[in-house]
């Protein structure tokens, strides 16, 4: 395994260096030649977020994460990147950032089993810096707790960030939840519920993308939306074909534009991830 001694240096002696590589990288169109995308996802870190399956820290060594992003993005047919400025950085003084699209996450701050949890500080990127940094877009999770005061200013949060985005001509990617203190609602009437509420944020929703869940009755969720939306993919345990066979079914569907999947890929239960990209590679439709 690398250790990436050079990128350590980097870090601690030219800083300077992330903004020069950032300006220097070569970027795309957000749709290319093929309708839907495949996006992998790499801000769950940042929520204290580790586990995958069984293990609760996999996803805690930086340097296996940096190892196992570089493989998938190398892959033919992978979009692009949805992740933290740090995760971003790293790949760009890696240089494996050219000709993808880059998607910076913005609120990290309702941390994985905190107490305010729910009111999610906008703690990573904001506008400003995705346009500087030449990012594509902005992502953020947006859960709605009628049970919790702290779904009020994160609601207000992620409105002001939508506009913003969308002044600059950015994506702005939300990821609804209809939550509460026992989990996400994820029948199809509490994912119907957020899409409603998340896209009605924001003063327009010209630049507005969504990213939700696959869950049963995905054929009546995608009729609450003309929005273009992505499908995450979350954890699938050791159940990696169950998943697959979802994500196939649900990708058919008019309005979805592919896949945001994290995990799923980065750390399959037979850890060939070069093997799990191209499987959701080839689901995607021409």
């Amino acid at each position: 395994m690398a250790d990436y001694r050079e990128l350590r240096e980097i870090r601690a002696r030219f800083p300077e260096r992330v903004a020069e590589a950032a300006a220097a990288r070569r970027r795309r169109p957000l749709l290319g030649a093929r309708d839907q995308l495949l996006i992998i996802a790499a801000d769950h870190p940042a929520r204290g977020a580790l586990a995958v399956g069984g293990r609760p820290l996999a996803m805690g060594s930086r340097v296996e994460l940096l190892q196992r992003l570089t493989i998938a993005l190398s892959r033919p047919g992978v979009d692009g990147l949805l992740a933290t400025p740090d995760i971003v950085e790293d790949l760009l003084l890696l240089g494996a950032l050219d000709d993808r699209v880059v998607i910076g996450s913005m609120n990290r701050g309702g941390l994985q089993g905190a107490v305010f949890e729910f009111d999610d500080r906008f703690t990573a990127y904001d506008t400003g810096t995705i346009r500087r940094m030449r990012l594509d877009g902005g992502k953020m999770l947006c859960r709605i707790a009628l049970d919790e005061p702290g779904t009020a200013p994160t609601l207000q949060a992620c409105g002001r960030a939508i506009t913003e985005l969308a002044e600059s001509g950015l994506v702005a990617m939300i990821e609804p939840f209809w939550s509460g203190r026992a989990g996400h609602d994820l029948s199809p009437e509490g994912v119907i519920r957020a899409i409603n509420v998340a896209q009605g944020l924001g003063a327009t929703s010209a630049h507005t993308w969504l990213k939700i869940p696959v869950v049963d009755g995905m054929q009546q969720i995608m009729q609450a939306t003309t929005l273009p939306t992505l499908l995450l993919g979350g954890d699938p345990g050791d159940t990696p074909d169950l998943a697959y066979a979802s994500w196939r079914k649900a990708l058919r569907l008019p309005g979805v534009r592919g896949l945001v999947v994290g995990r799923a890929l980065l750390y399959p239960p037979d850890h060939d991830v070069a093997a799990a990209v191209d499987t959701a590679v080839a689901m995607l439709g021409p």
